[in-house]
């Protein structure tokens, strides 16, 4: 029988793969495994699996079929990552998304949130690094004192630590610098605790240098 649970379960095991194999976003994937499940029938919300349970779904995929390449990926972006948030100290960089939460594999990007007091001035950083990147369209975002409504710019381009390191894809959102106060991560506005700076990325890569983990509460 087809009950919301199993049809929420089956969404985000196939959402869970799309994810792991094929780098889809989180909402990209649930639409498509949404699909694969019931068609194009309408789905009502709460059939739908949140982002929590399709994580939990893409860390057993993980295990259970990436064990032998994924913790290495991990720890090489985490890698990356240090050495990216080193050459971004002036704009307090924290680390976010699936490399953070030790979700990342093959496709995955690196997710910074930076703290500037104009988004010109990472811009012109960029620039300045002869760094050829996008400017995404701006999004507006609950966070800061009083949980106010702000823009969010985003930057990506790609990135090499070394000239013999292939380049991962770096996204960069621009939060104004009075938001580094605030411990929500804007970017879930959920969770609490879900970045992490250069320090505490570093203490992952000590404490569990190849293996998959989670960021500490």
């Amino acid at each position: 029988m087809n009950t919301p649970s199993t049809i929420r379960e089956e969404i985000a095991i196939r959402a869970a793969r799309l994810i792991a194999e094929d780098g889809l976003d989180y909402g990209s994937a649930k639409q498509k495994a949404a699909q694969d499940v019931v068609g194009n029938r309408r789905i009502q919300a709460d059939w739908m699996p949140d982002n929590e349970m399709v994580e939990h779904e893409v860390r057993l995929y993980q295990e259970q079929f990436q064990a032998d390449t994924q913790p290495q990926r991990l720890h090489a972006l985490r890698q990356t990552a240090v050495a990216l948030m080193q050459w971004l100290a002036d704009f307090s960089p924290y680390l976010t998304g699936a490399v953070l939460n030790g979700t990342a594999s093959e496709h995955s990007d690196i997710h910074l949130q930076l703290f500037v007091d104009s988004p010109k001035d990472m811009e012109i950083f960029l620039l300045n690094q002869n760094i050829d990147f996008e400017v995404h369209e701006t999004t507006r975002v609950l966070y800061g004192p009083g949980n106010r409504l702000s823009k969010v710019e985003t930057l990506s381009f790609m990135w090499q630590k070394q000239r013999s390191i292939p380049a991962e894809g770096v996204h960069l959102y621009l939060y104004e610098t009075d938001a580094l106060r605030n411990p929500t991560n804007a970017l879930s506005g959920k969770r609490k605790h879900e970045r992490l700076d250069r320090a505490g990325v570093e203490r992952l890569l000590v404490q569990q240098p190849e293996t998959v983990s989670t960021p500490p509460d």
